[in-house]
């Protein structure tokens, strides 16, 4: 039997995004994607969710030391961010405050993501899952210490109920048709942050245009 489709694609007006443990120093960790390309995402995520007032929270594992402080992309591309501090709990979802903040939203569809993948995504998506969310977990807007860690955190989160998913899928669910008047907004989201030769697309795209209008 099938499912309708509102009941298994993410709807904006549900969905509370957490971006977690985006740090400077735990940056210099990250080995099995750019760091470049990780930042984007990040950005990426941050954008989309304050062109469509998603709630987002963010908070950093022991950000005064080595760990360093979370990037400040997020609070300048989603200002209405909510940071909650932790005392040194390792895992977000231990964090009482860090769950009252998302039970606060009163949205039930978690977009997760956390540096480093095997621990600061994978420790709280769980939690997460086991809580009675939905849960996505954006693998590649959180970086791991290896491709064999992430391989492994994969397995893990599947077999939890977690959803793996990466940034363009989650833009594009959310954004759910081209015919919407910010529609060019999320084309230069992909062009700008995620798939740069989608800029060459809109490129060849106009000129196309504006050689059949001198026709």
């Amino acid at each position: 039997m099938s499912t309708p489709q509102g009941k298994v694609m993410m709807n904006p007006n549900d969905v509370v995004m957490l971006l977690i443990d985006h740090q400077s120093g735990l940056f210099n960790l990250v080995k099995d994607m750019s760091v470049s390309q990780l930042r984007n995402n990040v950005i990426a995520l941050a954008k989309v969710a304050a062109m469509l007032k998603i709630p987002v929270i963010t908070t950093a594992s022991v950000p005064e030391g080595p760990n360093g402080p979370v990037i400040p992309e997020i609070q300048q591309f989603a200002p209405h961010v909510k940071y909650v501090p932790r005392q040194g709990q390792i895992n977000a979802w231990d964090v009482p405050m860090f769950v009252k903040a998302v039970e606060e939203t009163k949205r039930k569809t978690v977009v997760m993501t956390g540096t480093l993948t095997s621990v600061c995504l994978a420790f709280p998506a769980i939690c997460a899952v086991q809580a009675g969310y939905k849960v996505y977990a954006v693998v590649d807007a959180s970086g791991n210490w290896s491709k064999m860690a992430t391989d492994l955190t994969i397995a893990r989160i599947v077999q939890a109920g977690v959803i793996p998913i990466d940034t363009f899928a989650v833009i594009g669910e959310l954004q759910q048709t081209w015919n919407r008047p910010d529609a060019l907004d999320y084309a230069n989201l992909f062009g700008e942050h995620i798939i740069p030769n989608y800029r060459l697309l809109m490129e060849s795209h106009k000129k196309a245009q504006e050689a059949s209008g001198q026709k």
